[in-house]
């Protein structure tokens, strides 16, 4: 995916309130700190990881303002973009978080994330790359470190080879499948479903979406 620069986004993000900084700025004390630091309540918290431009988490932050949201994504000139929906929300539970996925764990606690969302993440298609796909062996073992008892992984892709790969990934890794479905929308717009922008689009190309909802033997409900 080819990223077009944007220029001052690193300045824009950088003096955003509502996102967190990770190059030092702040500290570097966030593990096991998000409820009392930054949201001010016990509430439950989700991640969206690799958010994009933000239509997902922005939409559940507004129905949802019993939960805190935490958005993370590596990208300045994506990030952005999520910075500037935000700024037209009244939202006080959701913020940002730009980062690299595999440092999961030097920022949140055990057992500190109710529920992490993964939609249509990067593919990484050649087997050299497995590793880096967001349901690898490698990326469940971090989920499994923070994820609260009951907490569970919910994932959205277009992409077959990888929903196919993420479920014999679950089941290798120890992971419960509470729901599959290779095709959400066949009927119609799934019920109690945020559609992301890659997922309008892909929708309405009639590309089917899989989805798998999942949850730790270790964090078993």
């Amino acid at each position: 995916m080819r990223l077009r620069n944007i220029p001052g986004a690193d300045e824009q993000i950088l003096a955003d309130p509502y996102a967190i900084q990770t190059d030092g700025t702040e500290g570097t004390d966030f593990a096991g700190s998000w409820a009392s630091r930054y949201f001010h309540n016990d509430h439950p918290i989700f991640l969206e990881i690799g958010m994009g431009k933000g239509q997902f988490i922005t939409s559940l932050a507004q129905i949802h303002p019993e939960i805190n949201y935490i958005g993370i994504e590596k990208y300045s000139s994506v990030l952005i973009r999520a910075i500037e929906k935000r700024k037209t929300l009244d939202l006080s539970n959701l913020f940002f978080l730009r980062m690299d996925a595999e440092d999961l764990t030097d920022y949140f606690a055990e057992k500190e994330i109710d529920r992490i969302y993964l939609n249509f993440s990067d593919p990484w298609p050649k087997d050299r790359h497995a590793r880096r796909r967001l349901t690898s062996p490698q990326f469940l073992a971090r989920y499994d470190q923070i994820l609260a008892t009951n907490g569970q992984i919910q994932f959205k892709t277009d992409n077959r080879p990888l929903f196919d790969f993420s479920l014999e990934s679950a089941e290798n890794c120890g992971w419960t499948k509470d729901f599959v479905s290779y095709d959400l929308h066949q009927n119609g717009p799934a019920p109690d479903n945020i559609m992301t922008e890659y997922e309008e689009k892909f929708y309405q190309l009639g590309n089917p979406i899989c989805k798998l909802i999942m949850h730790h033997e270790n964090n078993a409900f």
